[in-house]
């Protein structure tokens, strides 16, 4: 079957070796020098192998799915299937064993045929599972990490109505009972929090220390978690996005995750991750549109030609195929960048902030570029338009990816 192949394609730790440096560590890496295309055999095949899933299994649900605002069950059955939703995990964990390269490869191929399909996949594996990979217990790898790679979606709990951009202005509170503690407040704007089984969440344990007393638990749907509201959005219409209410949430003291008061550290360090993931989102996504368009250009003929060779028309192609270059190399750098244990946080701002321009202007060229059949729903190119919008908003806005970039210039040259 396709799907036992997909499978044997994605497995990682048969195929990777110690001669590749890519792999997830805290320790700088040494590679030879070579072109950001330069991947690895086991990437290229993991490329080929999402490619195929996406394609194949994502793609006919894809307008159903978005008309319907929600996720089908079997795609996310699927992405565990084919162990796309622990990449970077150890295999001891259950996970692939597979580079943070990997990882951005998987979620910009889901994203060329659906960013919601992309964001899910991206959130559990760049936020979710990192955070514990990097700051859980080996108690809590060994309990939490083979349920994330093998069959139980999370979330990642941050956002209040009182504290986005300001992510550390929140209201959420933790107190301690006993040996438990308990957590009251609200969360919004929550990825997968309709679907997912385990959460982590932000909860301030001393508000008089200010962001100091922010920390991380984890805790499951079942303990009392509350979906308040299923919100209603412009795009990415399959990827659930809930208010989460806690009322008395009882937690138990081994479910602090890095420790009481680091939940701050943990925030900053995981978003500045997580923005990669973002950013080859918004590269696949303008991707996607790109092919579905581009073709469409050399097939209508009007005035005796195909649109396409119309020089009016050569010179949008051409510069949207310079700009997605662009955002595909800052995506890949700050990826590289990442894996070699060096400093990317001004980087990965620049491929957000960039990738996220690109895909809103070249998914709304794509649109003009079929003409009237590109307004309609039936093509899938408008969907692509309508999803692009939200990688200039979530995981940081974009004037937060420029304040933080002008924060590096400023260092550097004052």
């Amino acid at each position: 079957m396709a799907s036992a192949t997909l499978r044997s394609s994605l497995r990682l730790p048969r195929l990777l070796t110690r001669t590749h440096c890519r792999t997830f560590s805290s320790s700088p890496c040494v590679r030879s020098v070579g072109s950001l295309r330069n991947f690895t055999d086991e990437e290229n095949m993991l490329r080929d192998a999402v490619r195929r899933f996406a394609t194949d299994i994502v793609g006919p649900k894809v307008r159903e799915m978005d008309e319907k605002e929600h996720m089908d069950p079997s795609i996310i059955t699927g992405l565990f299937e084919q162990g796309l939703m622990g990449i970077e995990t150890s295999e001891e964990h259950g996970g692939a064993g597979g580079s943070f390269t990997s990882a951005i490869i998987a979620i910009e191929e889901l994203a060329k045929v659906d960013p919601s399909v992309s964001v899910l996949c991206d959130v559990h594996n760049t936020l979710v599972n990192t955070i514990f990979r990097k700051y859980a217990t080996e108690e809590q790898k060994q309990k939490w990490l083979p349920q994330l790679s093998e069959s139980r979606l999370a979330s990642f709990c941050l956002s209040e109505a009182g504290s986005g951009s300001d992510a550390f202005a929140l209201a959420t509170r933790a107190t301690k009972d006993g040996d438990d503690w308990l957590i009251n407040g609200t969360k919004m704007w929550i990825t997968n929090s309709y679907e997912a089984e385990i959460f982590l969440i932000f909860a301030n344990i001393d508000p008089s220390k200010g962001y100091k007393g922010i920390t991380c638990f984890v805790a499951t749907k079942d303990m009392g978690i509350e979906i308040m509201k299923k919100e209603q959005k412009l795009g990415i219409r399959a990827s659930s996005t809930c208010s989460l209410n806690f009322d008395n949430l009882r937690v138990p003291k081994e479910n602090v995750i890095g420790g009481e008061g680091k939940g701050y550290k943990i925030a900053i360090e995981i978003l500045n991750e997580g923005r990669i993931g973002i950013a080859a989102q918004m590269l696949g996504l303008a991707q996607g549109a790109f092919d579905k368009a581009v073709p469409y250009t050399y097939q209508r003929t009007q005035f005796g030609q195909p649109v396409g060779t119309f020089q009016g028309m050569q010179f949008q192609i051409a510069s949207a195929a310079v700009e997605l270059e662009t955002a595909r190399l800052l995506t890949y750098n700050a990826a590289r960048l990442k894996e070699e244990g060096r400093s990317f946080t001004k980087e990965a701002a620049m491929a957000k902030y960039w990738a996220s321009q690109v895909a809103q202007k070249v998914s709304g060229s794509a649109i003009e570029w079929a003409g009237g059949l590109g307004y309609t729903r039936e093509t899938g190119i408008e969907k692509f338009w309508r999803d692009s919008k939200i990688g200039a908003i979530y995981e940081g806005t974009s004037n937060i990816q420029l304040q933080t970039i002008a924060k590096f210039i400023q260092k550097e040259y004052s």
